[in-house]
C-alpha cells in the first residue's frame, strides 16, 4: 500500500519530468490538518490543509481572501483522478465546520504544465485568478527612451508618487484577480512602500516631462534561506513586487522601458531568474508578462467563497 511519502515521491518525479523548473524539495507545510481519499479505482490519496486569517489590517488581505483555505494535494501519479476525489473530501470537509462567510477562499496551487490537473480543478468549480511566472536572467532588448521619458531609481522624498501609482494598480486588479481595494489600503501601502524605499529593494521610476508616470516595485530574495520561497528553486532570485503605469501613459511602451531597466539590473546582479505574479484574467498583464519573456510556473486556483466549492 502506498504511504504519503511514497505518494509525495511519485508526485515530485512526476513534476520533474512536466518541468524542470520546478523545485526539487518536497515541501510539506506544518500544522496542516491531514486529509485521505481514494479514487474510483481504489488508489490512496492525500492532502494537506492549512488555514489563514487575514483580520483587518493585514497586508495580506489586499491580495487574500479574510479565510483562506489551502489544499496540498499529495495525489502520486494519478493526477486527475486524484485530484477528483480529494476535492470531494475537501468539500465534505469544509462542509462539516462552522461556515467561514463571504470572505473567504479554498485554494490550491499546482503546475501550470499539468493539464491533467486542471480539468479536475475545473470540474470542482476552481478559477485559474494567479499565476506565479518566471523569466530567464537575459538581458532586455536595446530600448530607445524617448526624449520625455526618463528612468531612475526612486527614493524616500518618491513617497507619495509610488504609493498613488502602486493604489491606481490595487484598484485595478482587484477587479480582475484575487486583489481587495480594502478602506486601510493606502495606509498599508505608504507603509509598505516607506519600508522598501529605505531598503536595498530597488524601485524605479520612470517620468514624462518630470512627471512620475510608472513604478516597478522590485526585490531581492534568497530561496535557499527563505520558507515563504519553497515553489522556487533554490538561489539568488529578483522578483517584481508591483508594476503600474498612469492610465493615461498605457500602450505607449513606458511600461516596456521600466522592466528593461529593472531586468538588466537583475542581470547584473548575477540572479538565477526573476518571478512575479499576475492575474490570467487581467487584459493588461497577461499580455504585457509573456511578453516580457515570463511564462507561469505554477497556478493558483481559487474557489470564492470557500464553501462554494463544489
Amino acid at each position: 500500500m502506498a504511504t504519503a511519502q511514497d505518494l509525495m515521491a511519485a508526485q515530485f518525479a512526476r513534476f520533474a519530468a512536466l518541468d524542470p523548473q520546478l523545485p526539487q524539495d518536497q515541501f510539506v507545510p506544518s500544522d496542516a490538518e491531514p486529509m485521505a481519499a481514494r479514487t474510483s479505482d481504489g488508489h490512496p490519496v492525500a492532502g494537506l490543509i492549512t488555514h489563514t486569517s487575514n483580520p483587518d489590517g493585514s497586508a495580506r488581505g489586499l491580495w487574500q481572501a479574510g479565510e483562506a483555505f489551502e489544499l496540498f494535494p499529495i495525489i502520486g501519479e494519478h493526477p486527475r483522478e486524484g485530484l477528483d476525489a480529494l476535492l470531494h473530501a475537501w468539500r465534505v470537509w469544509l462542509a462539516d465546520r462552522e461556515d467561514p462567510g463571504p470572505n473567504s477562499s479554498a485554494m490550491v496551487v499546482w503546475p501550470s504544465r499539468d493539464v491533467q490537473g486542471t480539468r479536475a480543478l475545473l470540474d470542482h468549480g476552481f478559477l485559474p485568478l494567479s499565476v506565479l511566472a518566471i523569466r530567464p536572467p537575459t538581458p532586455a532588448p536595446d530600448t530607445e527612451l524617448s526624449g520625455t521619458v526618463s528612468v531612475r531609481r526612486a527614493g524616500p522624498a518618491d513617497l507619495d508618487a509610488v504609493v498613488e501609482l502602486t493604489l491606481a494598480e490595487l484598484e485595478y486588479a482587484a477587479l480582475v484577480g484575487t486583489a481587495t481595494y480594502r478602506s486601510d489600503a493606502a495606509q498599508l501601502k505608504r507603509t509598505a512602500a516607506r519600508v522598501r524605499l529605505h531598503s536595498d529593494d530597488p524601485v524605479w521610476l520612470a517620468e514624462q516631462d518630470g512627471t512620475p508616470v510608472a513604478v516597478a516595485e522590485c526585490g531581492w530574495i534568497d530561496t535557499g534561506k527563505s520558507p515563504r520561497a519553497y515553489r522556487l528553486r533554490h538561489g539568488w532570485w529578483a522578483y517584481v513586487n508591483c508594476v503600474s503605469v498612469d492610465e493615461k501613459a498605457r500602450g505607449t511602451g513606458i511600461g516596456r522601458q521600466l522592466m528593461a531597466v529593472a531586468h538588466n539590473e537583475f542581470v547584473r546582479r548575477g540572479v538565477i531568474g526573476s518571478f512575479l505574479y499576475y492575474n490570467p484574467p487581467n487584459p493588461l498583464s497577461s499580455v504585457f508578462w509573456p511578453r516580457q519573456g515570463y511564462r507561469p510556473l505554477w497556478t493558483m486556483w481559487e474557489v470564492r467563497p470557500a464553501t462554494a466549492l463544489r
